[in-house]
């Protein structure tokens, strides 16, 4: 099995469709008390800073620390780890204050903090290549800082948050419990440090969209106004992304993520013809994917020869798959096998987080890739980085080891929602915040070569939300020639700061 963070995404969904209903009879039973847990005694450290970002010197506070959750008898259950930056002498009434987290289920946020906004940044090669095993971490002149104070938080069981007490596993590792846990956390965050007034943005990557969709209804039906949420390569709705194989008559899945198998394949100059323009290929194939390449597949075993010739032809001009291989795929490339047979004739996968990076395959005639080069290549980098910047400038003197990726958490998570026994779906959430708040505003960051939440799968989601002309006026979308983790190709980071800022705008920052 491939142990890379979208395993853990896969993983959490088989679980869904494996404990459906019978766990139902199980959750009468009373559950007996967890172990008990002392709370950890590190204390908060505090370490001051300075970041020049746009030509200004900015001073800054950095917090690393704890923030304990309580249940309803107001006994302690989770400590849960973040690191905050505040820019010194702001005032907090205007100041925005943005909460960070990553996805998983069971990942640390180790990738947003020390990849995308904060202060600090591992340099990682633009050019899809392994970075090496101590890359530099440097000042970043595209963190957000300028603009916003930022939050970065782990969720419980990852990273160095962690259950106390006797707080139990089940309390948090689901969809809404876990959801919970972080707009306490954030509540408590607001009040400890006086951010009340301050607008209040969150963002999420991966499944940590899931969590924000959440999270905002959650904060808002308790009376905690928020300005804006960012959605980094989204998962509203885990029934249509690419987990697994599909059943028959799921064809939606294929349509979702050929734009994003095209955009690959023109990464790897495997498109007939070289078009110059990816934005433009890229418009070209979406409208194919949603328009014949969708009818020919509704269709199923009546599809006639002659449009069937049509769409492999064009599905071929696409991808640059060998139009045999799309005939015995019956016009339905699957991600994942995508992902092994694009270069296979060169012995190398691809990466399902970013599609750019390419490997040695481990066995050249299997069905998928045997590993994730994308994951692989940036994993060691970062966890080298921030154990180095925890510990020696932050000097957090947590000497556990910093769960990046809990599969344990990972494993035990719900994805469904009370009775519900499909996989988690928070479109309806997200439709919820912002109906009822018309000052909300939402960002949709999507890689072009993400091949585990795709583009066009992402916009399908939104564009079903069921939201009128005004809502959706505040509804924004940003592309990027990158992955999953937009932020590691540095151009698109440039290009990804200055849409936040707009964004930051739009949402009512000045």
């Amino acid at each position: 099995m491939r142990r890379t963070r979208f395993a853990a995404l896969a993983l959490a969904l088989v679980a869904a469709a494996s404990l459906a209903v019978p766990g139902r009879a199980l959750a009468q039973a009373a559950p007996a008390p967890g172990p008990f847990r002392p709370v950890p005694g590190v204390k908060d450290a505090v370490t001051h800073h300075t970041v020049t970002i746009g030509g200004r010197a900015i001073r800054y506070t950095a917090r690393a620390g704890t923030i304990l959750l309580r249940d309803g008898e107001n006994e302690p259950v989770a400590s849960m780890f973040y690191v905050a930056y505040t820019a010194d002498g702001a005032d907090t009434r205007t100041r925005p204050v943005t909460f960070f987290w990553n996805g998983g289920p069971g990942s640390s946020t180790i990738w947003l903090h020390m990849g995308s906004f904060a202060p600090v940044r591992v340099e990682v090669p633009k050019n899809a290549t392994q970075p090496g095993p101590n890359p530099p971490l440097l000042d970043n002149p595209q963190s957000l800082l300028d603009v916003s104070d930022l939050v970065f938080v782990d969720a419980v069981g990852t990273g160095w948050s962690t259950l106390v007490a006797h707080g139990k596993g089940s309390d948090f590792y689901g969809v809404d419990e876990d959801a919970k846990a972080f707009e306490q956390f954030i509540q408590r965050y607001v009040t400890r440090n006086g951010r009340w007034q301050s607008p209040k943005f969150l963002f999420g990557e991966s499944y940590g969209t899931t969590r924000a969709a959440n999270v905002v209804n959650l904060l808002q039906g308790d009376g905690m106004a928020v300005n804006g949420v960012v959605l980094l390569s989204t998962a509203l709705d885990f029934n249509i992304l690419a987990i697994g194989q599909q059943g028959p008559g799921e064809d939606y899945v294929y349509e979702g993520y050929l734009p994003t198998e095209a955009a690959v394949a023109w990464y790897h100059h495997k498109v007939p013809g070289n078009p110059p323009d990816l934005a433009r290929f890229v418009a070209e194939v979406r409208a194919f994917a949603g328009g014949p390449y969708a009818q020919a597949l509704m269709r199923g075993d009546l599809l006639d020869d002659a449009t069937r010739a049509q769409i492999v032809a064009k599905l071929h001009a696409y991808t640059g798959l060998d139009e045999g291989y799309i005939q015995k795929a019956n016009l339905r490339i699957e991600p994942a096998r995508f992902e092994q047979e694009l270069l296979r004739g060169e012995g190398r996968n691809i990466g399902r987080f970013d599609g750019r990076y390419s490997g040695d395959e481990i066995d050249p005639n299997g069905t998928f890739p045997s590993y994730d080069p994308s994951d692989t290549m940036a994993s060691a980098a970062f966890v080298t980085a921030f154990n180095h910047y925890a510990h020696d400038v932050l000097h957090y003197n947590d000497e556990r080891p910093y769960d990046v990726l809990d599969f344990g958490v990972n494993g035990a998570w719900k994805l469904q929602r009370g009775q519900d026994s499909n996989a988690a779906s928070v479109v309806a959430d997200l439709k919820s915040a912002i109906v009822q708040n018309p000052s909300l505003h939402v960002l949709s960051a999507n890689g072009y070569f993400d091949l585990a939440t795709a583009f066009f799968a992402t916009e399908y989601e939104l564009n079903h939300m069921g939201l009128n002309a005004d809502q959706r006026k505040r509804l924004h979308y940003a592309y990027f020639p990158s992955g999953h983790e937009v932020y590691l190709n540095h151009d698109a980071l440039v290009q990804f700061k200055a849409d936040m800022v707009q964004f930051y705008h739009e949402a009512g920052v000045r």
